[in-house]
């Protein structure tokens, strides 16, 4: 006989908790899914990184971090846009929605995942030092304490794809 229980734990929330008696014993087996309680979103802090990408074209890093096609490259498998949503594929079966929040051409674009809360986005930045003629690029983001070193890998694997595409 099996049961599928679901319940918090700790932080955590296992969808599903698969039990199965057998001669007087439970089995159990967790599946742990990536998910958080309300009240640990509320609990994301914002993060700021700064990468260089000199000496990267301004008008192509904006092409790359704002249009389907570009930000297809190297942030998802699959992206397209209706008005001011994109919608981002990974793989066969992970898809998330985003709306823009904001954006000044060749400056800066603010996405927001609608399943989110909404005081959270994630936005990409382009900064040109007139000095040097270098141009880097501030990504912002939001996550839990405990997943920020995740975050910020994750950031890292993602503008390495970037400096690529871009040439840099």
């Amino acid at each position: 006989r099996f049961y599928c229980l679901t319940f918090n734990l700790s932080v955590k929330i296992y969808r599903s908790i698969v039990c199965r008696i057998q001669k007087n014993n439970l089995f159990c087996r967790c599946y742990l899914i990536s998910n958080y309680t309300r009240s640990m979103k509320s609990m994301k802090k914002k993060i700021r990184i700064e990468y260089p990408l000199n000496p990267a074209s301004g008008s192509i890093l904006w092409g790359a971090i704002s249009t389907p096609s570009g930000l297809q490259r190297w942030f998802a498998d699959n992206v397209s846009k209706v008005n001011k949503t994109y919608t981002f594929k990974w793989g066969k079966t992970e898809m998330r929605n985003a709306e823009i929040l904001n954006l000044r051409t060749e400056s800066f674009i603010r996405f927001h995942w609608v399943d989110e809360e909404p005081k959270t986005y994630f936005e990409l930045k382009i900064h040109y030092n007139e000095l040097t003629k270098d141009h880097s690029l501030e990504v912002t983001d939001f996550a839990i304490p405990e997943e920020e070193e995740d975050t910020k890998n994750l950031w890292d694997s993602q503008i390495e794809i970037l400096r690529r595409i871009c040439g840099v």
